[in-house]
């Protein structure tokens, strides 16, 4: 049975879309079946993957919006095993429509249903919000992974989120949602700063948080605009190997 996993965090330059689109490159490396559902409209993990939305007439704004069966915008990537339901800018005013929708919710669980099954981890990309396709994307998920960047301010609005995530378990939207765990992302060991950052959230959260650190890397940064996972853009960087690493933990930790 799949596992669908939500990357949020309302704050916005965390490195969410980098690390969904590397995290499931390395999951499917490491023989999984990995699709990725972008939800952000700005479609950057899309992109990312080397998918032209220009070029396809459906995605996850037509499943959530017209009930199409979600198979039929499974697009595959470079990766094998890797597969994507790509965004579109018309989910810019996806959330408008939406609000008349009964379940509203739970639109996204239900397009996700018939597909959970067939792919070992889904991972949905959320947008920098706490806006009503988030709010989708955490009813529909079994767990979230909360990228948090090792900079200033990083602690700030995991509060916010963490709220968001409590209201969803509480009002039984989703009684049984997990936080599958906090990710330090963009981190560099020269900096003091980003060591306390990772000390407070180890002190904070402390086995919640992932062993593995992602380093800040410019082979990392470069990728996306090859429409590439680091991982196939250059196999031997340090952010390819962060990636893998945190791959390994992520299915050790769901063995």
């Amino acid at each position: 049975m799949g596992k669908i996993i939500a990357l949020a965090n309302q704050k916005g330059g965390v490195g969410k879309t980098t690390t969904t689109i590397n995290l499931a490159a390395s999951l499917a490396y490491l023989k999984k079946k990995v699709l990725v559902v972008d939800a952000d409209p700005q479609a950057n993990a899309s992109s990312g993957l080397g998918i032209d939305v220009a070029e396809h007439d459906t995605g996850i704004y037509q499943c959530l919006l017209e009930g199409i069966d979600p198979h039929t915008t499974v697009c595959p990537t470079e990766v094998k095993g890797l597969f994507i339901i790509p965004s579109h800018i018309d989910l810019v005013g996806a959330e408008v429509e939406m609000i008349n929708l009964d379940n509203r919710e739970r639109v996204l669980k239900k397009a996700l249903e018939s597909i959970k099954n067939e792919y070992d981890f889904i991972l949905i990309d959320c947008s920098p919000s706490l806006g009503l396709i988030t709010l989708n994307a955490l009813t529909a998920a079994d767990s979230v992974i909360i990228p948090v960047q090792g900079e200033y301010f990083a602690l700030e609005g995991i509060s916010k989120l963490l709220n968001t995530i409590k209201i969803v378990k509480s009002s039984q939207l989703n009684p049984d949602l997990q936080i599958e765990g906090f990710l330090l992302t963009m981190f560099d060991t020269r900096l003091r700063l980003a060591n306390q950052v990772h000390q407070d959230l180890k002190k904070h959260f402390d086995k919640m948080v992932f062993n593995t650190v992602i380093q800040r890397n410019v082979k990392l940064s470069e990728a996306p605009s090859y429409g590439q996972p680091v991982l196939v853009y250059d196999p031997d960087s340090r952010g390819s190997l962060n990636h893998l690493e945190l791959a390994q933990e992520l299915i050790d930790k769901n063995k």
